[in-house]
């Protein structure tokens, strides 16, 4: 992918603020343009990128595919540009970096805090607050935080992931900021970590999540596409996005799946990062106009 001049001198422009200026993402951050969380018509579509921050690089099963971090913010600022795109979930060297570029005014943006559970690592599944905590999220007044939650009935450190998890939901809420959980039950299977995408497995860890913290006033769901959706959405009362993953079926075949999703009752919206940042024909202002326009 050849980058703009322009744009070029912009990452450029980065790297000399963040060596000369790095004060300037602060105030940056508080002049930024906020806005409500829900619109009008009451639905979100968000753009993750929060992979990278635990190695996770490969796209469709191209490995690499994300390492040029130019590349990356390219595609991403394309993606934060399109018509009815709401807002960003990032980790704080991406959501910084997009700040610096302009590119999260007026936008919703939700931090990532757990990234230590590395992919492919033995300590995979220690899903520990690597990224955002509370009072981060809280200083950069963005409008809620993402979980990520994996549940191995066979490992006894899983509780303390719950347990972290649980207090960051205490945190969010007494804050007033949206608490993320995107649960998996998960497990290795022939070494790898693996997450079960079985109805049943989903509803467990549905009502495993929801149940985390002294309030769920302002917990929100991330949940994946699987099968029998009506009655894992049957599962919750709370409000759910719906993730992108990624998808190794056509894009016809994914964008039927969300569409399915996005009519049941608690689904009010998208959170897709890879599947819209590296389509297949490599089209990413294509690939997020389709999307927004199975929400709205």
């Amino acid at each position: 992918m050849t980058l703009a001049p322009d744009f070029a001198k912009s990452i450029a422009d980065i790297t000399e603020i963040r060596a000369a200026d790095p004060q300037r993402v602060k105030a940056l951050l508080a002049a930024r343009k906020r806005r409500k969380l829900l619109g009008p018509d009451g639905r979100l579509m968000i753009v993750a990128c929060d992979h990278p921050a635990r190695g996770a690089l490969s796209v469709r099963g191209r490995a690499g595919a994300m390492n040029s971090r130019t590349e990356l913010l390219d595609r991403l600022v394309t993606a934060l540009s399109r018509p009815g795109v709401d807002g960003l979930l990032a980790t704080a060297d991406i959501a910084e970096d997009l700040l610096l570029l302009g590119a999260l005014e007026d936008k919703v943006v939700f931090s990532s805090m757990n990234r230590g559970g590395l992919s492919g690592s033995a300590f995979e599944l220690d899903d520990r607050m690597t990224g955002y905590d509370v009072q981060g999220t809280v200083d950069a007044g963005f409008e809620g935080a993402k979980m990520l939650t994996r549940i191995d009935f066979d490992d006894p450190s899983t509780v303390a992931t719950l347990e972290r998890c649980a207090q960051a939901v205490i945190g969010l809420n007494r804050a007033g900021l949206v608490a993320m959980i995107e649960p998996f039950i998960a497990g290795r299977v022939d070494g790898k970590v693996t997450n079960d995408l079985r109805p049943d497995a989903v509803i467990t860890s549905v009502h495993i999540a929801q149940g985390l913290g002294a309030s769920s006033a302002y917990t929100w769901l991330k949940l994946p596409v699987v099968a029998d959706m009506e009655r894992v959405m049957d599962a919750t009362t709370l409000p759910t996005l719906i993730l992108g993953g990624d998808p190794s079926g056509t894009p016809q075949e994914t964008y039927a799946q969300w569409q399915h999703a996005l009519g049941l009752p608690s689904v009010r919206g998208l959170v897709v990062g890879r599947a819209l940042l590296y389509p297949a024909d490599d089209d990413v202002a294509g690939a997020v106009d389709t999307a927004v326009s199975l929400i709205r």
